[in-house]
């Protein structure tokens, strides 16, 4: 037998039946293992900040890329994971969880390679290819693989064994933050220092700036000291060549993506499967009654391509998507936004470390929220339990626009603190949301094909990926053209020329190249000026409170699935083997 016939052996899912005795909670460990491995996007707000600045290192040059450019790329994996669990969670049905984990491993792991080269080359479409889409593949194929192994080993408790397997989803960001933050502290280069503003010969053209150095033109940056904030070894503000220096992005996608491959592929060989009619012990199947809590739980099995004809289908797929939309969208810039809000009246508090530690703490709390509410959801039903999703929510977003208000017109602790804990609740929910919707699925189609319908439900999910930051980028690129013009309406001509070398007939050309910013113009402001950044997600905040509210009707609506759709009329010989 050769090695390729050797290794498909062994993933085969006959192959890896359990024999009598095994102990379920084994497959737990393996479990979160992996989506430990891939929860790891969920910090990929850590990355925006050094691809944008891969030139200009300690800020934004003019050839660096956009925010708004990078952070599609978080949405291009968030789409290519529910396409790939879609189509990839009928075929995890045929070929088993060691077969696809394996897989996922190589995708997840390649998938930074990929990226890692578009980094070095800036060539952006790589990075999309490698970690949005071939990675994205891994992430789905990685997602619902131990989620419908586990559901089959521990239908006692639904909501609990996926709460296990997503919280490892939800806490990869916890591991993963930190890693990363450090990874890009070590590979970090401080780019070539000139001097302070006042001290270099600076000389702006067609927006850029640049310095007289030995008799010759180099491309320059300018760093405040806000900027310096920012970076990973903060260093003096002032005058910095474009193009010397490293963000070390390069080097940390190449090292995470060699450690996730090799813990993905041990925890794919530990997967096993139970036997058929296999149950836990002293364990007998609720009986159906009409309570609150079990009225939706069915001991009938709906076919994987007969759900997608019944309406509880796209009623589940609206309350998943437009859950995952509202919390998306803000984990995605998380990181931009905690800082764009507060760093302005508390810059000795909210700097470049506690940014990362509030990136942290989503991640904890999105892992507890992933095992808190799925588990809870055991004894108070998931319907209910999404009602507290989406009523809670709603009232937490449109608190946020207040409290940035008071962050800018009173600046204090106090709404800093209000902040964080309105976030991290709406966090937990979030989280509990994924955990919570594969024991839903449980309940109202029947487990026989929940790996697979789990999968095609996850399309909510790659439809959120492009909506949350598309609606978040769009109104925050929006509100900060609006500001920016404000403010330099504000400003003293006289000061602004001296400041930027340019008029301010040429703003719009000065914001294309990234050479005018809020805290910029606040520095050459009328005293008493108020800082608007904290305001630039206040459109933001209400729109995702909509959405909320539309799921909550959908959620509302849902009722038990009709007989007709059940697979003892629509696949009768399935039935059969099934029972």
């Amino acid at each position: 037998m050769s090695l390729f016939d050797n290794l498909a052996a062994r993933l085969s899912k006959k192959h890896i039946i359990a024999k009598p005795g095994f102990n379920r909670w084994l497959i737990a460990p393996a479990s979160v293992a992996i989506h430990l491995c891939i929860g790891s996007v969920y910090a990929w707000s850590i990355f925006n900040p050094a691809l944008t600045k891969q030139f200009g290192v300690v800020a934004s040059a003019a050839d660096d890329w956009s925010f708004s450019s990078v952070v599609w790329i978080f949405s291009t994996a968030i789409v290519f994971l529910g396409l790939a669990a879609a189509i990839g969670g009928k075929w995890l049905e045929e070929v088993g969880p060691r077969a696809t984990g394996f897989l996922a491993a190589c995708l997840w792991g390649g998938g930074f390679l990929v990226g890692s080269i578009g980094i070095a080359t800036h060539e952006l479409w790589l990075i999309y290819l490698g970690y949005g889409a071939i990675g994205g593949c891994g992430l789905g194929l990685a997602y619902v693989t131990p989620v419908s192994t586990l559901i089959r080993w521990f239908p006692d408790r639904r909501g609990m064994a996926t709460g296990i397997a997503i919280m490892g989803f939800g806490g990869g960001a916890m591991i993963g933050a930190p890693l990363i933050t450090y990874l890009l502290r070590l590979y970090y280069q401080m780019p070539e220092y000139l001097g302070k503003v006042a001290d270099v010969n600076l000389i702006t053209e067609a927006g850029r700036r640049y310095a007289d150095v030995a008799g010759q033109q180099v491309e320059v940056v300018i760093a405040s000291a806000a900027d310096m904030l920012k970076t990973p070894i903060p260093g003096p503000e002032g005058v910095y060549v474009v193009g010397t220096g490293d963000t070390g992005a390069t080097s940390v996608f190449i090292t995470l993506g060699i450690v996730y491959f090799i813990v993905m592929t041990i925890a794919a060989f530990s997967f096993r499967v139970p036997a058929k009619d296999w149950k836990p012990e002293n364990w007998t199947p609720p009986a159906k009654n009409e309570s609150t809590k079990n009225r939706l739980i069915t001991d009938n099995h709906v076919h994987i391509d007969q759900a997608l004809k019944t309406p509880q289908f796209y009623q589940l797929w609206i309350v998943l998507c437009f859950n995952v939309t509202a919390g998306i969208g803000v984990i995605g810039v998380a990181k931009t936004m905690i800082t764009d809000i507060f760093s302005p009246s508390l810059p000795g508090i909210v700097d470049a470390s506690f940014a990362a530690t509030y990136v942290l703490m989503i991640s904890v709390f999105n892992m507890s929220g992933r095992f808190l509410w799925s588990t809870a959801s055991d004894y108070i039903g998931r319907k209910n339990t999404y009602h507290c999703f989406f009523v809670l929510g709603a009232l937490l977003y449109l608190s946020i626009p207040y409290i940035a208000t008071q962050a800018s017109v009173s600046p204090s602790v106090t709404a800093l603190v209000m902040f964080y804990a309105v976030t991290m609740i709406i966090f937990t929910m979030y989280g509990g949301g994924f955990a919570t919707i594969p024991a839903y699925l449980a309940d109202i189609f029947g487990t026989m094909h929940v790996g697979g319908i789990h999968g095609r439900l996850l399309t909510a999910w790659s439809t959120a990926g492009i909506l949350g930051p598309y609606v978040i980028t769009h109104l925050r690129e929006n509100s900060l053209n609006k500001v920016l013009h404000e403010l330099a309406a504000k400003v003293d001509p006289a000061a602004f020329l001296q400041k930027f070398g340019a008029s301010i007939d040429n703003l719009d050309q000065l914001i294309a190249a990234k050479t005018v910013s809020i805290s910029q113009l606040m520095e050459i402001a009328p005293a008493g000026t108020l800082d608007p950044t904290p305001s630039l997600y206040n459109s933001t905040m209400f729109a995702m409170a909509g959405l909320l509210i539309i799921a909550f009707i959908a959620n509302l609506s849902i009722r038990p699935v009709r007989d007709k759709h059940h697979v003892h009329n629509t696949h009768p010989e399935l039935a059969q083997e099934h029972k």
